[in-house]
């Protein structure tokens, strides 16, 4: 049985390496079926345009409002912050130092406001997801030229997504408990997972290429 070179061995671990974070990267869609499943179960009216997400992490119950399922926001958002900093650090080749660092950033953040809820303690809570609402869409922006010249066609909807919702970061800060907070947090969050999910896809080997290079 000939030896495996040091050289191959350590692409096939890259290659596997790189597998595990587009597959982590791919599923991180499913945070928005958390959000409705959480906002399903309040009492006291939840909107997804006016209400920020945060609200569904309130651990204290009032007869105005409560959010029973707490935990499981709260769980999620440390659950789907590790899968994106785990899955930009596994992705570190491809995504280049600048983009990896950003989502790292961007899902220790995630990590640490699920750890801090809203109504424990505001500023805690501000201060811990500040960095996702600016690290993500520079983080997509920066993907996008990076890809210019290979993928223009997913270059081009990643530097639109990370505009889109930078801008709505900054709605959703200048506007503060306004009748569309949520809505905006919502444009900045939820159009970075489809994002990444799409640029993941690119990075799941075809089987016929993983042959040829076996």
């Amino acid at each position: 049985m000939p030896a495996t070179s040091p050289r191959r061995l350590d692409r096939v671990t890259r290659g596997r390496a790189a597998r595990w974070g587009a597959v982590a990267l791919l599923v991180r869609p499913a945070y928005i079926a958390t959000e409705v499943v959480v906002a399903a179960a309040t009492t006291g009216g939840y909107s997804f345009l006016a209400d920020s997400v945060s609200r569904l992490g309130e651990v204290g119950c009032s007869e105005a409002y409560c959010s029973p399922r707490h935990e499981l926001m709260n769980g999620s958002f440390v659950g789907f912050g590790m899968l994106l900093a785990g899955g930009a650090a596994l992705l570190s080749r491809p995504l280049g130092p600048w983009v990896t660092g950003l989502l790292v950033v961007s899902g220790l953040s995630s990590v640490a406001t699920g750890l801090a809820p809203l109504d424990q303690d505001v500023t805690l809570h501000a201060l811990a997801a500040t960095p996702l609402f600016v690290a993500q869409p520079i983080a997509l922006i920066v993907l996008g030229a990076r890809l210019r010249d290979d993928q223009p066609r997913l270059a081009r909807a990643l530097l639109t997504t990370g505009a889109v919702t930078g801008a709505a970061a900054v709605g959703f800060v200048l506007t503060g408990d306004g009748p569309a907070s949520g809505a905006l947090e919502r444009l900045a969050l939820w159009p970075v997972l489809l994002g990444l999910a799409g640029y993941a896809w690119t990075r799941l080997p075809r089987r016929g290429r993983e042959d040829q290079r076996d």
